[in-house]
This record gives structure tokens, sequence and C-alpha cells, in this order.
């Protein structure tokens, strides 16, 4: 392990710690510690109302306490408490070779038990309750023993053979991350966009203000008439879809007999704080739609979305119907959101008040940050995308190894404030959009039940973000003839499968119109990767054969620079 001069990190840290730890302290850990003790005080002013049940379920968590204190050394005592599966905290064998440790982890798991239990035993309402345990899993995942320097008993036993080396390289990386406002997962330092990422050859065809379109170079002497145009969320980079060669998406389309577009999304700064999500359509999604045509002769494409890329494509579509415009012949989505009425743990984060704070906050324009975005996702699954690399990084003094996703997750971007806010109300709280009409985009009244070609959506059983079965309401709101398919894993791993590797499975063919436990109940399990039933389902939709395009753009699209372009390689502030 590396040597580093601690009293200059001690300098560094003393510098800009004071300044940091300040700006922490007025972001979203006050929202958060007022929603935990509000909750947490209703809790216990009803539980008081039953004083017998109170003293009765107290009595049982001490005595629970008191027998694990009783038989600290003898493990296999009943009355021992495990972490729940796929809790990877606790593996290591120094936590069952230590008493003392042993007993902590224990003890710390019993009362998380107790303080679970109480909330779901609560009258609580539905909201309020899971509100109050969320919060109250971000503060029992927080004061994990295995956070701690002192009571982990893997970081004690590394400092002992390092000399301490481990704590004074981990507050090295904690200055290193400080700087950069975020928690590394990966090492960044092994990755570079257009050299190991983002290396489908293309060119950037055209660009505005808002976005650049890329068009790649086919890999095949015959595509697709009908091209396809990829629209990936605007609050991430696109490269998702073209990270290393083996697992890229971009490049697996190509190699189908694709002629393959994609919307570079522009990283919004101060200055570009109005653009509206009437913006993102009449200078995104509609210009790169005509730009494609424009193009390749075509009359219909295909397009290819992903969670908030899907629900600018469902709009873009709505509006363009209303116009008696349909230039799609086919649509796919990835883990997307249109009805919004279970937004699943975000839902937390979106309610009347916390809405207010946010159009309060935004209402003079700016952006909203792409690290504070990052971090609200983390959050919902914080033990194994927050404080797993806390106990990594800091208290082991370790670099976390490359993987290209997590490079990209880190990689954020930031939000206008319009078009922040005005999601938040529209989508979320009022779930404007599966309501026909009840939204004006580009001048006219939307409903997505115009939407009639044919779809493929893709959710993903385990997703955080968009969860599956709130996805699912989407076959009732779309009225074209729609394949639903269900990926397993969450919502990137669920969609990043390559057909080379074949990983885990997807359900297809269920029973759709009566919700979605029975679709699941009635579906088909297929083992490996939804790419190759993704690619049957589009070459069914028709398109004949032509010459593959020569080189990118024409005469009136001449080539602007080579892919990835330069939008993408601007960072989040």
């Amino acid at each position: 392990m590396k040597e580093t001069n601690p009293q200059e990190l001690f300098k560094k840290y003393s510098e800009h710690g004071h300044r940091l730890f300040k700006e922490f302290s007025v972001s979203e850990s006050q929202e958060m510690a007022s929603q935990f003790f509000n909750s947490w005080n209703t809790i216990m002013t009803r539980a008081m109302e039953s004083p017998q049940e109170w003293v009765k379920t107290m009595t049982g968590f001490y005595q629970d306490q008191f027998n694990l204190w009783v038989n600290m050394f003898n493990p296999s005592a009943a009355g021992t408490v495990h972490p729940v599966p796929g809790d990877r905290r606790f593996d290591s064998p120094e936590w069952d070779e230590s008493p003392l440790h042993n007993y902590l982890k224990q003890s710390y798991l019993l009362s998380s038990r107790w303080l679970s239990g109480m909330i779901s035993d609560s009258t609580l309402d539905e909201s309020t309750r899971n509100k109050c345990d969320f919060y109250t899993r971000q503060f029992i995942d927080a004061m994990s023993p295995s956070n701690f320097a002192v009571t982990n008993p893997e970081v004690l036993k590394e400092t002992l053979e390092s000399k301490g080396q481990n704590l004074i390289q981990g507050l090295s990386n904690l200055m290193q991350d400080m700087d950069k406002g975020r928690i590394s997962m990966t090492d960044e330092s092994a990755f570079e966009l257009g050299k190991n990422l983002a290396t489908t050859p293309g060119s950037v065809v055209f660009e505005n203000e808002l976005i650049q379109l890329i068009q790649f170079r086919p890999l095949t002497e015959t595509v697709n008439e009908r091209p396809v145009l990829i629209i990936p969320p605007c609050i991430n980079k696109y490269y998702i879809l073209d990270l290393s060669e083996h697992n890229s998406y971009v490049r697996y389309c190509l190699e189908q007999g694709n002629n393959v577009f994609i919307i570079s999304w522009r990283n919004p700064d101060e200055a570009m704080g109005d653009k509206t999500w009437d913006d993102y359509l009449d200078e995104g999604t509609i210009p790169a739609i005509e730009a494609v045509r424009k193009i390749t002769g075509a009359k219909k494409i295909n397009g290819v979305s992903w969670c908030i890329g899907g629900t600018l494509l469902a709009t873009t579509m709505a509006v363009l119907a209303a116009r008696r415009r349909k230039p799609f012949a086919s649509a796919t989505f990835f883990t997307t959101l249109l009805d919004f009425s279970d937004p699943g743990e975000l839902g937390v984060f979106i309610d009347e008040s916390q809405v207010n704070q946010h159009e309060h906050k935004l209402a003079e324009g700016g952006v909203m940050p792409g690290k504070q975005l990052a971090t609200t996702f983390s959050m919902l699954r914080a033990n194994d995308l927050i404080w797993n690399y806390v106990v990594n990084n800091y208290l082991k003094g370790r670099t976390p190894p490359p993987f290209d996703i997590l490079y990209w997750n880190g990689d954020s971007t930031n939000m206008t404030s319009a078009m922040y806010t005005w999601y938040l109300r529209n989508m979320y709280l009022e779930n404007k959009l599966a309501q026909p009409r009840a939204l004006e985009l580009c001048g006219v009244a939307v409903d997505l039940g115009k939407i009639d070609c044919p779809i493929y959506y893709l959710s993903a059983i385990d997703d955080h973000i968009a969860p599956w079965k709130t996805t699912f309401v989407s076959t009732e709101l779309l009225k074209g003839p729609m394949e639903f398919v269900l990926a397993a894993s969450g919502h990137v791993a669920g969609v990043i499968n390559p057909a080379s590797k074949n990983k885990r499975s997807f359900w297809v063919d269920g029973e759709t119109g009566q919700g979605a436990d029975h679709w699941l109940e009635t579906a088909e399990s297929i083992p490996g990767s939804w790419w190759t039933h993704w690619d049957q389902w589009l070459k069914a939709q028709g398109g004949k054969q032509v010459p593959a395009p020569e080189r990118p753009g024409n005469d009136d699209f001449a080539e602007i620079e080579p892919a990835p372009g330069s939008y993408v390689l601007a960072r989040a502030s």
C-alpha cells in the first residue's frame, strides 16, 4: 500500500473539511432528519396510548438483548440473530471469530429488527409508514458496526497488519472524494471515453443547443430500411448503451443489421436552467426524428428508449399523434414509467411539501445538480451503493476495482430547474401523463392512447427506480400491439445483459388484462439475455433490407465531429 504523509492530509482536511461539511449540513440531510424524527414522534405518541403493549414490546426487546449478552461466548446458542439473505456486511469470518464483534453484530441486527417491527406494527397511514420505514433504514444502515473502524474486526485486522497505512490511505481517498463531491465506486483512472468506453465508430451528424445526434457506422453490408433512433435518459450519459465493446447494446444493434442513431443530451449549465419539457421535445426528440428521416430517406423509424428517455419518447409520440403525424414503425421502452401512481421508494422524496421546496429553491432558474440526483438514487440501496464504498475506500484504504457501469453511474448529468420541477409535479405528484388530455405539451393536449404502433416494453423485476408492477400499467395506457417482457435483476443490470454472455433470465407471454401478478404467474421464464428476443421481435415488425450507407450523414447533414462527440464529455457540476 502506498504510504502517504499524514500531516499533509490532515492539513488539507482542516482547510476544506469545514466548508464541505457545512454544505452537506444544509442539503437533504436536514429533510431526512426531519422526516425521521417526525415519524418516530408519531409512533411513540401512539404507542404510549397503549402502555401495556408498549411495556410488553420493550420487555421482549430487553430480554432478547440480555440473552445475547449472556451468550456472548456461545454463538450457537438459541436466539442467535442472523443477517437477512443478501446482506454481505458480516460475511467475513472475523465477525464470528471475535465474541465481542459477534455480539455487536447480533445486537445491531436485533435492534434493527425491532425498529422495523415497530414501524410495520404501527397505526401510521401507508404513506407516512413508507417514509418512516425508508428514513429509519437510512439510520439503521448508517449505524451498522461495519461502518466504524473500532467496531469492524476486518478493519482492525487490516490496521494491525498495515501498521495503520490503510487509515492514512483511506483519509487520502476521502479527501479526493470530498473534492469530487461524491463517493468513488470504481477506479475512474481505468476509463476514458472514446478509448475504452463509447468506442463504437460513428459521427455527430446534427447538433443544436440541447443535443448531438450520432450516427454509427454500419457493421453489415445491408441494413433494415427503418433506422433505429435511441433516446437515452437525459439525466444520464448515453454511453450506458455503448460501454465496453463486449457489452455495448449499440454494437449489438449494428451487428444485427440496423442503421443506428442515438441522442447525446447536453449536460445543462446554469444558463440553460429555463429549458422546459417542451424544449426537450421541440429542440431534442423531434428534430432528431426529422434528421434521421432526412438522412436515411425512411418514412418510418424504430424508436428505442430508456427510463426518462422513454417518457420523453412517449410524450413525443403523443404530441406528434395529436398533430396527425406517426413517424414510428415501432417503439421500445426500457424500464420506463408512464403511470407514476406508485414510484416505489422514490415516492418518499415526493409530496406536496417537498415539491414546493424544490420549486421555491429553483424558482430563479439554474440546474438540479446531477450529483445530488445520483445521491438520491444511491440512497435507495444505501448498503450497496454508499456504505460498502465508505468501508472499502475510507476504512480499508482500497481503490475499488474497475467497473464500466459504475464509472457511468458516477458520470452524472444535471437537470434544468424548469424541467425538473415540472417533471416532479406533473408526472410524479399529479400523475397527469396517465390521464388522457390532462397535459398540454408543445401546444397540444396529449393522450398516450393515440400511440398505436407495435410496442416492446421491457421492465426489470428488481428495479428500485421504475418498479415493474407500475410500469406494467403501460400495457393499458398504450393501445398498440404490445410485447411486455420482464428481465431479471435491476434498473441497469436488467437492461445491460449482453447476448454474448447470455446470463440471467427473462419472462414473456404472460396474460395481460388481469394485473401484474397474474401476468407473472402465467408468464414463461426463459434463460439468458432478452437481447436476442428483442431482435427477433424487431425483425418481425417488417422493413426490407437495403444497402448500408457508405458514410454517416449526407450532403445536408455532414459530419461535425467523430463519436462520442463533445457533449458527452462535459462533467456535471
